[in-house]
């Protein structure tokens, strides 16, 4: 049942990265600095890498290679990373930009945990 909860927020991500992919460059490029575009970009760039990191741990978990751990971490990542940067590039509050590294962090556990299981050939738990 874990394998279904992460394809559906993997595939919700992935719906919301080309969203937010589309609004910033038909909604968004008017209404901001190029560098709050880029910004922003960053954020729905790395929103799409996260959502299909989700797709895969799905399919591992499915196959009972890794644990919920990676999916988790990779959800708070982008969660902290995305939101925070698309928060920055719409009130230019430059405070939020301090959030972003949390984010980072969270992806690379996430990746790091993955590949932690992947060693280990089957979950504990």
């Amino acid at each position: 049942m874990l394998h279904r909860k992460l394809m559906f927020w993997g595939a919700l991500h992935g719906a919301l990265a080309v969203a937010m992919g589309a609004f910033a460059a038909h909604a968004l490029r008017p209404r901001v600095t190029p560098r709050e575009l880029e910004v922003f970009e960053v954020g729905a760039r790395y929103h799409m890498y996260g959502a299909l990191a989700m797709l895969l741990i799905a399919l591992a978990v499915e196959r009972g290679v890794a644990s919920r751990w990676p999916g988790r971490f990779m959800q708070a990542g982008l969660v902290l990373f995305c939101g925070s940067l698309y928060a920055l590039a719409l009130t230019g509050v430059r405070g939020l930009g301090a959030i972003t590294p949390l984010g980072g962090t969270c992806f690379l556990l996430g990746w790091l945990w993955l590949a932690k299981d992947a060693l280990r050939g089957r979950p504990p738990g």
